[in-house]
């Protein structure tokens, strides 16, 4: 007998994986969460039936919240990653010798836990004396450290659920208080197939914020629709002002130099959104 898991991406669309064996299911105070061994992705994170990450294509997603940011900002000593319990952020981010720092806040120690277990090879910066891991609300954090960070990553689940509130424009008024005054923010800003809506919403929020906003994309097949958005504000550096002569090789699988600028370049249909 075949075993399959099916994520329902849509009321009338879903994906599904055919599954070699289930590794650990719990209902944790925050979230039901699953991590399941597919044939053809590898061990997968699954929180509230939706798919957070994959052994096989996590590189996709990890890189391109990491680097962007981090190579616009001159000297980004201090980094704040909200939500990202699997670490794959943290490790891109410890990619970066200027980074002095890294905090990791998630709400949910379970996920943070059992990525430490079956997905090492996301999970192994965590431990990194250059990191510090905290359980707790994010969207307080952010409200509790004013003036503090040079880069922000929020690296949440899909709008729903703990994750509301990190797709607010109160939040994103909080993340520019916890920055600095020359800081940058980047947050997944889900898809533009079923959710224009959101990347709409979250564009006019930030605009009203950051005197600078860029929306850029990544192909990330597990994710609904595979094509996925990522949003920038900064106060200061615009990524698309970077030399890509400047920016040094550094051990990636999707994200490069030469993409740095080209991932801003956005199918006609996003570009629309964002206006």
């Amino acid at each position: 007998m075949e075993l399959w898991y099916t994520e329902k991406q849509t009321e009338n669309f879903g994906i599904t994986a055919k599954i070699k064996e289930t590794l650990v299911t719990e209902k944790t105070d925050f979230q039901d969460l699953a991590i399941i061994d597919t044939v053809e992705f590898g061990r997968m994170l699954v929180l509230d039936g939706m798919v957070m990450t994959t052994v096989k294509d996590e590189f996709v997603y990890h890189e391109m919240v990491t680097h962007p940011a981090l190579f616009t900002h001159p000297n980004p000593k201090k980094v704040l990653v909200v939500g990202g319990g699997d670490g794959g952020v943290i490790r891109e981010v410890m990619k970066h010798p200027k980074v002095e720092k890294a905090v990791l806040v998630d709400i949910d120690g379970k996920v943070i836990e059992y990525s430490k277990k079956f997905l090492p090879e996301i999970a192994g910066e965590l431990d990194n004396p250059r990191v510090e891991v905290l359980v707790n609300d994010g969207y307080m954090h952010i409200h509790d450290h004013k003036n503090e960070y040079d880069v922000i990553m929020v690296d949440s689940t899909e709008p729903v659920g703990p994750a509301v509130e990190l797709f607010s424009r109160g939040f994103y008024q909080g993340i520019y208080e916890a920055l600095k005054d020359d800081g940058i923010f980047v947050a997944q800003t889900d898809n533009p197939w079923f959710k224009a809506d959101l990347i709409r919403q979250v564009n006019k929020d930030v605009r009203e914020i950051f005197p600078i906003v860029r929306v850029y994309g990544a192909n990330i097949p597990t994710y609904p629709s595979g094509l996925w958005t990522f949003t920038m504000g900064s106060k200061t550096y615009d990524p698309l002002e970077v030399d890509e002569a400047s920016i040094p090789e550094i051990e990636t699988k999707y994200y490069s130099p030469r993409l740095h600028k080209a991932a801003f370049c956005l199918p006609k249909f996003v570009e629309d959104l964002c206006k």
